[in-house]
């Protein structure tokens, strides 16, 4: 069973000031694209660089999750720092999946430019941050997740099979 953690970096929602969309956001687009068995849990933390960075690194390592979806904290605002986390816990950058976060998004609204979403690897683990809006969370996923079930294969994480109606996943074809 794929172990799938999302972690809203929000502030305001971490001190109860503001209603998480984001995570909830993230659960409905999963539950509807995967249909493998899966266990999910949620997490808020405030924004800032070392709470997150201990965040993803609790869930990776101790919760044991296949994937972690983060969202918030990767706009240029100052206390922005969700990329910083992620680069301070993975053995390595995943590129890609920020470009093609970005280019999905840019199509839809012109300050995606601003946004610095991506996604690493921590061991056996995939990481990958998104917008807090629930909309663009749903295009970013949309944009990078047909991708998801062959990275967590590589990486040695649990497998999981995705709904085509919703999204196909890509695995290349064995000979």
């Amino acid at each position: 069973m794929a172990r799938i953690a999302i972690l809203t970096v929000s502030d305001r929602a971490s001190r109860g000031e503001y209603e998480d969309k984001g995570g909830p956001a993230a659960e409905a687009w999963l539950r509807a694209a995967v249909t493998s068995p899966l266990e999910i849990r949620r997490e808020i933390v405030p924004d800032g660089r070392d709470i997150v960075a201990g965040a993803f690194r609790h869930l990776a390592d101790d919760w044991g999750a296949d994937l972690i979806v983060a969202t918030g904290g990767t706009g240029p605002a100052p206390r922005d720092r969700t990329p910083e986390a992620m680069a301070d816990v993975i053995d390595f950058d995943l590129p890609g999946f920020g470009e093609a976060m970005r280019t999905a998004s840019l199509a839809e609204v012109p300050t995606a430019i601003l946004s610095r979403q991506g996604a690493g690897v921590r061991g056996r683990c995939l990481i990958v941050t998104l917008p807090g809006s629930p909309r663009a969370i749903g295009t970013c996923l949309h944009a990078v997740f047909a991708a998801v079930p062959y990275c967590l294969d590589l990486i040695e994480a649990a497998r999981i099979e995705t709904d085509p109606a919703v999204i196909a996943a890509f695995r290349p074809k064995t000979a």
